[in-house]
């Protein structure tokens, strides 16, 4: 395979992978970095560091434009950052003392489940649930454009999706795996967030934390631009033409390749743990 080859095929995947981040909220990481390490057989570490910035370019392309059509919510994306982070710094202290292997195969068990109730669709009554004294008193309660016009949501059980965020944060030091999916979890099942709201203000959220961890990689020199570039711009055009498709799909739609996602991502956790890779 010659340079231009090797980059075509590249951009492709990297293409796909900003689509299915856009889509989802996981951002193109759960998808390159096994396509780098696998496929093309790039060390981890650079494929690692090309993810990170593939993930700003998603934050940048779908994130800045969903912000401006009101259905991120920033407030909330925010609030719920601290709990990553505070997660991230407890999960890298407890690396040495904590196995990741029995940590991983519950993890999976936990996404394949969360797989299944993800697909749920939300009851009317659901829908119209009254206002949470905490999430109005830090206003948090807003309104996305929808088919039928705009409609309002009340954010439910602001502890609880923290606590969340906080546990998907601290398995993403551990396991050193992207906690997008936990993100899109805790707001779409536990705060009863719309789950378009949930993966763009996911999206939101991932570009923050990407850019932190981008720095440090670029300091140690795991960022190669002839790597980066390609992967840079196929995740920016895929993620570009995933706002389009989000604007329009069905929830259920979306809601049905999320799952299929998770079950992906549960199967994989699993089988890293039993096998050790973890």
């Amino acid at each position: 395979m010659n340079i231009l080859e090797f980059t075509l095929l590249l951009a492709m995947g990297s293409f796909l992978a900003g689509l299915l981040g856009s889509l989802t909220g996981l951002g193109g990481g759960v998808v390159l970095v096994p396509l780098l390490t696998i496929f093309f057989k790039v060390d981890i570490r650079y494929a690692i560091g090309a993810s990170l910035v593939s993930v700003i370019a998603t934050s940048s392309g779908a994130a800045a434009y969903y912000v401006k059509q009101g259905f991120s919510n920033i407030r909330i994306g925010m609030f719920l950052e601290i709990a990553t982070t505070l997660g991230a710094l407890g999960g890298a202290f407890l690396a040495a003392f904590v196995s990741t292997r029995a940590l991983a195969i519950i993890f999976g068990v936990m996404l394949l489940y969360s797989a299944y109730l993800s697909r749920k669709p939300r009851t009317p009554q659901e829908r119209n649930l009254p206002p949470d004294s905490l999430a109005t008193r830090l206003r948090m309660n807003g309104s996305f454009p929808s088919e039928e016009g705009v409609r309002n949501y009340n954010v439910q059980h602001v502890p609880a999706g923290f606590g969340l965020m906080f546990g998907a944060g601290a398995l993403s030091g551990l396991l050193g795996i992207g906690s997008g999916a936990v993100k899109v979890l805790a707001m779409d099942q536990a705060m009863k967030i719309p789950f378009k709201v949930s993966t763009t203000t996911s999206n939101f959220m991932i570009g923050v934390t990407a850019a932190a961890s981008a720095g440090v990689y670029l300091n140690r020199g795991y960022i190669d631009p002839g790597l980066s570039m390609p992967v840079m711009l196929g995740v920016l055009a895929g993620s570009l033409l995933g706002v389009r498709i989000l604007m329009k799909a069905e929830t259920r739609i979306l809601r049905l390749v999320f799952s299929l996602v998770l079950v992906l991502l549960g199967a994989q956790m699993i089988y890293q743990g039993i096998a050790g890779k973890i």
